[in-house]
């Protein structure tokens, strides 16, 4: 095709649609992103991840010293001084402010054209944008990549305020902290924000029609959460249905299914995400929606028509910054040189409560489901000099290996730095390296690193 006015149009500027930018620059393309927002960095910098994990550091804080022995002075602080919270806001604006100075110099530096507007497509190559102002372009691209992120699923039912009846971005704005929050959803979002502000002093319960919390991460890991749950005093209700949420005088009341009532401050809906595909007109591309509004797309992040990518959050599942930067840069390779990134196919998850939880591999459940002959070997926190210093004895490292090769298939972790700790489970995975190898690496001491060590030396002890 000639006479295009770019190689690459990216809708959205959020972790997978900056690194599709930025690779496709670095590989000498014309490349330009269309930001709807008057800011760059999309849901994960702006309303997400960034500023959620910015404010769980405030309360991380109290859940630290709380360990300590010094809950109560801590936690009192916060639920008595409005400073406190808005102290923490403040430090969670800064954060943004900065990484979004950081990306636009990035962004520039590689020479990627940020384009303000909302794109809509008028055929399979070209899109209109119209600016601020209501001015409007058709740009044209060889290739298109749409990261135009989710947003909260807002039902009519629910009477959202963002005062008292809240979604993620509005419960990010607050600027009171609430004596008493209702969670409704047992997700990773909804079980984020419930240890955040259970830590920051809200008497806090979840509402959830799961019979679990997190029924897909390991069983030991979710057990070790629900005691956590327990110690932080979250009421949970399980196996619960909401029939009715309504505004009062005093807060919200939430009606169950089974007529019980409930009061709080305030309430946190946090049931499911929906795509931002609302204003593309994806017809005009030849592309559909299914059902529940996603758009299907191959192994390559590829849609039907073969030059549109979607990457992200708009992807679906798993709906992670970092797996949306590395479809982001694989799409791009896949587009300008036919194929693939070089992904290694482990990614590695992570949950943000307090505390942290993060795997990479297969749990239990499903080794057992495939009839794998596997060993496991867990390290308590307590078991070490570093978990006992830093007053985090309940976490734990989980290691399973298969008894004939003797190598790793999953790194399952709960506790401080989960994180930042299962990098290394990972890269041993990545590389094949066997559990020995594990149990012969010296670890500094003390630190928590030493669990895999710890785990390694007691699946050595079944393996013989």
């Amino acid at each position: 095709m000639t006479n295009l006015d770019y190689d690459l149009l990216v809708v959205g500027s959020g972790p997978g649609g900056q690194e599709a930018a930025i690779t496709a620059a670095r590989l000498g393309k014309r490349v330009a992103i269309i930001e709807r927002k008057p800011y760059v960095g999309g849901v994960s910098l702006q309303t997400g991840t960034i500023p959620s994990k910015a404010l769980r550091e405030a309360a991380y804080v109290t859940s630290r010293t709380a360990s300590l022995g010094m809950r109560r002075t801590i936690q009192s602080r916060a639920a008595s001084e409005p400073g406190f919270l808005i102290d923490a806001l403040g430090q969670k604006d800064r954060v943004v402010d900065r990484k979004e100075a950081q990306l636009l110099e990035r962004l520039m530096s590689e020479g990627v054209m940020i384009i303000p507007g909302e794109a809509g497509i008028i055929n399979a190559h070209t899109l209109l944008v119209t600016g601020p102002r209501g001015d409007r372009q058709c740009l044209s691209a060889a290739f298109i990549v749409l990261a135009t992120g989710s947003r909260p699923r807002r039902p009519a039912s629910v009477p959202f305020d963002k005062e008292r009846v809240l979604d993620s971005t509005s419960l990010l704005k607050i600027r009171r902290l609430p004596a008493s929050l209702i969670v409704v959803g047992g997700g990773v979002i909804a079980c984020e924000f419930a240890t955040i502000f259970a830590s920051l002093g809200s008497e806090v319960t979840l509402i959830d029609s799961h019979a679990q919390l997190l029924a897909y991460l390991d069983a030991d890991i979710v057990s070790r959460l629900a005691e956590d749950f327990i110690d932080m005093n979250i009421g949970s209700r399980m196996n619960t249905r909401i029939s009715e949420i309504s505004r009062t005088d005093q807060g919200v009341s939430v009606t169950t299914e089974h007529g019980e009532k409930l009061q709080a401050d305030a309430l946190f809906y946090a049931l499911g995400r929906e795509p931002n595909y609302d204003l593309l007109q994806l017809d005009k591309a030849g592309l559909i929606a299914d059902d529940h509004g996603w758009v299907r797309i191959n192994e390559h992040q590829q849609t039907s028509q073969a030059h549109i990518y979607i990457v992200g959050d708009l992807a679906g599942r798993p709906s992670l910054a970092s797996t949306a930067m590395e479809q982001g840069r694989m799409a791009v390779h896949h587009a300008f040189q036919g194929k693939a990134g070089l992904s290694s196919g482990l990614l590695p998850m992570a949950i943000y409560t307090i505390p942290e939880l993060s795997y990479v591999g297969e749990t239990e459940r499903q080794l057992l489901e495939r009839k794998a002959d596997y060993v496991k070997g867990c390290a308590p926190y307590a078991n070490t000099a570093r978990g006992q210093i830093i007053g985090n004895e309940h976490g734990l490292l989980k290691l399973l290996v298969d008894r004939q090769n003797r190598l790793i298939l999953g790194v399952h972790i709960i506790g401080e730095s989960a994180s930042e700790l299962v990098h290394v489970g990972q890269m041993a995975m990545t590389c094949g390296a066997t559990v020995d190898v594990l149990a012969a690496t010296v670890f500094n001491y003390p630190t928590l690193a030493q669990c895999y060590k710890m785990a390694a030396l007691e699946c050595l002890m079944q393996l013989g």
